[in-house]
């Protein structure tokens, strides 16, 4: 098994053994994580393991298979490069959008032209469409064509330094022949393009991708966070945890059929990311009673089948689990996962920067938690209605 370097071998910001990036699934949403990663690059952070669910999947690739003073440059190539205007129309970054309504209409405008001309270096429809295609052939099972995207990891990603062990790395995606969730990890697995494509093969847009004979699907169409993965890894870890959400769990009760599916797709993709951590931090502070319940069992009972059975649950480890959750605008609508364009991604990627600035301002966060607390979940960022 490889071994990961900890923190503590690495890096003196913070007294914890792993820093880790969890990255969800959100499609152009992902230009927010590139974003915040930029932030923690420059607060000279850096990940020991970094785990992601479809386009969370791609910008960890790109970060894990990149020299850290490449990363940043490589993310951005990757998101100028699918934000470029499938029709060759230049971005003019000094024209405003007057107001929301405006902003909305420029957006929706942009998303047509994404279904119909797809995303540079990305996707592109099929031709002839997919319903013109004979039974049975397997451009009839897809919208698109990702064999561009395999061209670009291909030119972004050094998968030899991903395979080398110097940060450990996950994807996560769906087999479609058995509906059972897998993760490919560098522990485990040698990671190449197609289990990187796998994680984000979306239906009906993109078709299943094969690795090693076996047919995967988005992974998000199961959990779209792999924060579940991390937390359950053994033997557990002081752990710094950056969990970099593309969609909130919580919002307003919609009024239209546009904001039934805009707030349908918030819920669906969310994956319940804070139940999930407020359930990790009761249950971590019951693994931290029962630890210190062990120390004080006579010595007759310390190796006892039942002892040794309890002991294996008994944990001491902290963690700190630091939420930034993309806000979307009111004008982004049904189409934010899928409207690619230069002018969106820039505000994504600014939207994640600063949340993330901002987050670690707050000195809290690189502080260990507790002993007996164990776990603490940051959220600096959240609205006041949350």
């Amino acid at each position: 098994m490889t071994s990961y370097p900890t923190n503590s071998q690495k890096d003196t910001r913070t007294q914890f053994e792993q820093i880790v990036l969890l990255l969800q699934g959100g499609g152009a949403l992902g230009s927010y994580q590139a974003g915040v990663y930029q932030a923690l690059a420059e607060a000279d952070l850096h990940p020991n393991w970094v785990a992601g669910i479809s386009i969370g999947a791609i910008n960890a690739a790109i970060i894990a298979g990149n020299a850290p003073d490449k990363r940043v440059d490589r993310l951005r190539e990757f998101w100028e490069t699918v934000s470029t205007s499938p029709l060759g129309i230049p971005y003019v970054k000094s024209i405003e959008l007057q107001n929301a309504f405006v902003h909305q209409l420029v957006n929706q405008g942009r998303a047509v032209n994404i279904l119909m001309f797809g995303a540079p270096n990305f996707f592109t429809p099929r031709v002839p469409p997919a319903t013109l295609w004979p039974a049975g052939t397997p451009d009839k099972a897809s919208y698109y064509d990702t064999s561009p995207l395999r061209a670009t990891l291909e030119r972004l990603v050094d998968f030899d330094r991903i395979n080398a062990g110097r940060m450990r790395f996950s994807v996560g995606a769906v087999n479609v022949g058995t509906g059972n969730f897998a993760y490919f990890d560098t522990t485990t697995d040698r990671i190449r393009p197609e289990h990187v494509m796998a994680s984000g093969s979306l239906p009906p847009g993109f078709a299943a991708t094969e690795v090693d004979g076996e047919f995967y699907w988005d992974g998000g169409l199961v959990s779209n966070t792999p924060l579940q993965w991390v937390l359950d890894s053994r033997p557990r870890k002081d752990t710094l945890a950056f969990q970099i959400d593309l969609w909130s769990a919580r919002g307003a009760l919609p009024h239209d059929l546009t904001e039934v599916e805009v707030r349908h797709k918030d819920i669906v993709y969310s994956s319940r990311t804070r139940a999930a951590t407020d359930q990790y931090k009761a249950a971590q502070k019951l693994r931290i009673a029962l630890a210190n319940l062990m120390k004080q069992l006579p010595d007759e009972l310390q190796h006892s089948e039942n002892a040794k059975m309890l002991q294996q649950e008994a944990d001491e480890k902290v963690c700190n689990i630091v939420h930034l959750i993309y806000r979307a605008r009111s004008y982004e609508g049904i189409a934010k996962d899928f409207e690619f364009s230069r002018r969106t991604m820039e505000e994504h990627w600014k939207s994640g920067y600063d949340n993330a600035r901002r987050t670690l301002a707050e000195p809290e966060v690189m502080r260990l938690p507790d002993p007996i607390e164990g776990v603490r979940i940051f959220d600096v960022c959240k609205d006041d209605s949350e």
